[in-house]
């Protein structure tokens, strides 16, 4: 199977400032977190795609969305596998695997093994990382 190749996109901090909110900043460009259950996102039951708010990339689909109870949107697929990287991250003095849009390098959130079947993930993702487009 041949691999999809996303076409980067490539900002200074400068310009991704002057896009983004101080909220979606500190959160996308910064490796921030919104505090649990605060998120615009977080209750949403809508029809739709879950999109990159720095550069609009799909990231995932309202139907792989699930109620983790975390504090934070929560699915068990991204909408292609190509369409989030993730990364070993150890901050805080924590094991875990970060997730980030693979078009502009965002941060998203954090995957963990503990989701639903068919595919036992997690991916915790905070609402300022997202804009959500309702299917029509």
């Amino acid at each position: 199977m041949a691999e999809t190749k996303v076409e980067k996109v490539h900002k200074t901090e400068e310009e991704w400032r002057q896009l983004l909110t101080p909220e979606q900043f500190h959160i996308a460009r910064e490796k921030g977190t919104e505090p649990a259950f605060t998120g615009k996102l977080y209750y949403n039951h809508d029809d739709g795609i879950y999109r990159c708010v720095a550069c609009g990339a799909e990231l995932f689909t309202s139907d792989k969305k699930f109620e983790s109870g975390s504090g934070w949107p929560s699915f068990w697929l991204p909408v292609t596998p190509e369409a989030v990287e993730t990364h070993e991250d150890n901050s805080y003095g924590m094991r875990r695997v970060e997730v980030d849009c693979a078009r502009c390098g965002s941060h998203l959130g954090h995957v963990f093994p503990d989701g639903p079947k068919p595919t036992g993930l997690r991916y915790c993702i905070n609402s300022a990382s997202l804009n959500f487009e309702k299917k029509q």
